[in-house]
């Protein structure tokens, strides 16, 4: 996906010249994903989650392999882009929930906090290193890009589909689907664990989103250019990747609510020094305590919300 998203960017931008394509962009992407992800974890609480996530990862190849034609074709309208991006976000609605609900049924309980920090340092290290590949693909032109995509999307559904997972009923209900999902939403508003963390997270992401802004800080505060803007773009996922791993190695035991609050409350503190700061290496360093802070919040969140729910709401407790 990282070395998608770049080269799709790369080659709006070419062919229209205009900032504007590449936000439009993300809200192709993430227009299908919030109007499907509620319905997509329906489906992956009645359903088999592993054939679900087989299934989007077929979706996002075939998108890949769209990308190559129009690029072959030499195809300079942006429309049809868009589409394919359209259904490249569809395909992440139904695998998101399929995915986080999955791993609990194939992980014994005493070791799924250990199994999402290595689910997230493979992510970070993704984040990281999957731009990176996919500039350098470039050099060979899109369609390059856009192959590696290909093998890489059908690699990862032929080892979801190669995973020896015990097969789940489907889940017998004469609900509606507006009941269901209204069901795994007063869930997360009865648990009131779950519904509090995910709130904190919510004003988190809303208040803290400093991310957003590293190019302006780049350019007329910290006076870097691209370069210093790169660094600055892997300052918080090399954090976070640090920190997942040694969650990894020492997972959190006892008092983990508590250890969370602390490190909210750091990553708050670290955000006030970025917006504060006008030294690079200051800036840079408070984004790396911002992303291993994060890591550890995302580590509790995580194990508390699949762990304090039932399996056969896993999916739409994981859409909400």
């Amino acid at each position: 996906m990282q070395v998608q998203s770049v080269a799709v960017g790369w080659q709006l931008y070419d062919i229209t010249g205009d900032a504007l394509s590449l936000g439009l962009a993300g809200l192709a992407q993430f227009v299908p994903m919030f109007v499907l992800t509620l319905y997509a974890g329906d489906l992956a609480d009645r359903f088999e989650r592993r054939l679900m996530l087989t299934a989007s990862y077929a979706v996002e190849a075939l998108c890949a392999a769209s990308f190559i034609a129009l690029t072959l074709n030499g195809i300079t309208q942006t429309w049809p882009y868009f589409v394919t991006l359209v259904l490249f976000g569809s395909a992440r609605a139904f695998s998101a929930p399929a995915s986080q609900s999955f791993l609990p049924q194939i992980v014994p309980t005493e070791v799924l906090p250990r199994a999402i920090s290595v689910g997230s340092t493979v992510f970070q290290i993704a984040v990281i290193s999957g731009p990176a590949l996919g500039g350098a693909a470039l050099i060979g032109g899109p369609s390059v890009a856009y192959a590696i995509c290909i093998v890489l999307f059908l690699l990862g559904g032929s080892f979801v589909y190669a995973i020896d997972a015990a097969v789940r009923p489907p889940m017998e209900t004469t609900a509606s689907l507006f009941e269901r999902v209204a069901e795994g939403i007063a869930y997360v508003r009865r648990r009131q664990e779950i519904f509090g963390a995910i709130s904190l997270d919510l004003f988190a992401v809303l208040l803290g989103g400093a991310v957003a802004l590293l190019p302006v800080f780049a350019k007329d505060i910290l006076h870097v250019g691209s370069v210093g803007l790169g660094f600055l773009r892997s300052g918080m996922a090399i954090g976070a990747a640090v920190m997942s791993v040694w969650l990894t190695i020492y997972p959190i035991g006892r008092h983990a609510g508590l250890k969370m609050f602390a490190c909210v409350a750091v990553f708050g503190i670290a955000v006030i020094a970025f917006g504060l700061s006008e030294n690079f290496y200051l800036s840079f360093v408070a984004l790396i305590v911002m992303g291993a802070t994060d890591m550890v919040s995302v580590n509790v969140r995580h194990s508390l919300t699949q762990l304090a729910t039932p399996d056969h709401m896993r999916g739409r407790v994981s859409a909400v």
